[in-house]
C-alpha cells in the first residue's frame, strides 16, 4: 500500500506531539508547588477510557475485518486474537524488564521523588527507562495516523495526557539535585524523543510492507498495548493519585468522547 507524502509527514507529527508532551510534564512539575492531584486523576483516567473504547469499538473490529477479508471469519479471528496477546506479551515485557524503582509505570507519588538520596542518577535512569517503554508506543501512534485519522487522533491525545506524569516523573528528582530547572526541563523533554524514533522505525521497515493483512495485525497488537497500559498504568495511577470516584468520571467522560468523536466521523 501507498502512502502520500503528507500522510506520511502528519503521522510522524502526531506521534511527535504525543511523545514530546513529556515536556508539559516537567513545566508542570518546575512551575507548580504542587502537582494537582484530582487534576490528574481525571486526565488519566480520561486516557484511559479513550484507549479501552477505541481499542475495542474501532479497532479491533476493524482489525478482524481486515483479517477475515484475508483469511476468512475463523482463521481471521484466531490471528486477531494472536495479535492482540502478543501486543500485551511486548508492553508486559518491556515492563518487566524495566526494575520497579525506576519504571515510571509503577505508580508513585510524583512530590516524593525528590526524598531519594540519588536524585540526579534516579532521573536519568527514569528518563532511560521512559525512553525504552514509549518506543512501541511511538509505533502505534504512527501506524495508526496511517490506517485511519479518525483513530489516530484520539490516541494521539490520550497517549499525550499519560505522557506528562512522565514528564513530571523526569524532571522532579533532577530539579531538586541539580537545581537547574532548564536542565530538568530539557532532560524530561527529550525522553519523549522515543515515539518519534519508533515512529522513524515503522516508517523504515513497516511501511515497505504494508498490505491489509499487516494493517490488520498491527490494529490488533495496538489494541492490546493501549489495554495494558490503560490496565497497568493509568487506572492504577488514576486511583492514587486522586479519589475513585473522580477517576471514574475520567473514564467515563474518555469514552463519551470517543464514542462522539468516532460518530461525527461517519
Amino acid at each position: 500500500m501507498d502512502f502520500t507524502h503528507s500522510q506520511i509527514l502528519f503521522a510522524f507529527f502526531l506521534t511527535a506531539i504525543a511523545g514530546l508532551s513529556t515536556g508539559i510534564g516537567s513545566l508542570i512539575a518546575l512551575l507548580a508547588k504542587k502537582t494537582n492531584k484530582n487534576f490528574l486523576s481525571i486526565s488519566l483516567g480520561f486516557s484511559a477510557g479513550i484507549m479501552i473504547y477505541v481499542s475495542f469499538m474501532e479497532m479491533m473490529p476493524r482489525a478482524l475485518q481486515e483479517l477475515s477479508a484475508g483469511y476468512g471469519e475463523k482463521t481471521g479471528t484466531l490471528y486477531l486474537i494472536f495479535a492482540f496477546f502478543a501486543g500485551i506479551v511486548l508492553i508486559n515485557l518491556i515492563d518487566f524488564l524495566i526494575p520497579e524503582q525506576i519504571n515510571p509505570h509503577e505508580a508513585h507519588e510524583v512530590e516524593e521523588m525528590y526524598k531519594s538520596t540519588q536524585l540526579k542518577r534516579t532521573g536519568i535512569m527514569v528518563a532511560i527507562s521512559i525512553s525504552i517503554h514509549n518506543f512501541p508506543e511511538g509505533i502505534a501512534t504512527f501506524t495508526s495516523a496511517l490506517s485511519a485519522l479518525d483513530v489516530a487522533i484520539p490516541i494521539t491525545v490520550a497517549i499525550a495526557i499519560h505522557n506528562i506524569p512522565e514528564g513530571i516523573a523526569v524532571a522532579v528528582p533532577i530539579y531538586h539535585a541539580t537545581g537547574n530547572r532548564k536542565k530538568a526541563f530539557w532532560l524530561s523533554f527529550l525522553s519523549g524523543l522515543s515515539e518519534p524514533a519508533g515512529a522513524l522505525l515503522a516508517f523504515l521497515f513497516l511501511t515497505h510492507f504494508w498490505t491489509p493483512t499487516l494493517n490488520g495485525l498491527i490494529l490488533a497488537a495496538v489494541s492490546g498495548i493501549m489495554l495494558f497500559i490503560s490496565l497497568d498504568e493509568l487506572l492504577p495511577s488514576a486511583e492514587k493519585y486522586g479519589k475513585h470516584h473522580l477517576s471514574i468520571i475520567g473514564v467515563v467522560s474518555g469514552m463519551l468522547v470517543m464514542a462522539l468523536s468516532l460518530f461525527l466521523f461517519i
